[in-house]
């Protein structure tokens, strides 16, 4: 049976990866730094990681959810939230996944959310941030990578992707 909530979890970190190693080639190759527009946005993508975590743990978040950060920071990030996610979709059995979490947003409204419903909001979210990324990317004249979940499942069944 798949799991598809792991599955997600795995593409999502491949998908920031990804996103963050492009990132990294455009600056070496353009010599000009990313787009605040284009930080902004992936900041908020990690930004949710790491809120999403705080959430679930019942622990602070270090972040805000719109705070900016340069891009090397953007990789800490990556690899201080992306394993821990991981880990924590990959640990919850039946029990965690029907659990319920109160908390609330940034704007201060109050909500309960299953953790099931939490671990498949994440990826899709990110997902359609790092879509706008694209986007911000093309209109600022640079080429933006394919990070599409079916890219992902493509190379993954190619053997190009390492299992996480």
């Amino acid at each position: 049976m798949i799991n598809t909530n792991e599955k997600l979890a795995v593409y999502n970190v491949w998908a920031n990866d990804t996103l963050l190693r492009h990132l990294d080639k455009t600056v070496a190759e353009t010599g000009q730094p990313i787009p605040a527009n284009v930080l902004r946005l992936f900041s908020h993508v990690l930004n949710a990681q790491f809120i999403w975590i705080g959430r679930l743990t019942n622990t602070p978040s270090p972040v805000k959810v719109w705070q900016e950060h340069p891009l090397e920071e953007l990789h800490r990030m990556h690899e201080q939230t992306s394993e821990r996610w991981l880990g924590m979709v990959r640990a919850a059995d039946d029990v965690e996944l029907s659990r319920t979490i109160t908390y609330t947003n940034s704007a201060g409204d109050g909500f309960t959310s299953v953790v099931s419903d939490i671990f498949t909001h994440m990826p899709v979210h990110a997902n359609y941030h790092r879509g706008q990324v694209a986007i911000k990317m093309r209109y600022a004249g640079l080429e933006p990578i394919n990070t599409d979940f079916i890219t992902y499942c493509r190379q993954l069944d190619a053997g190009q992707v390492v299992s996480l």
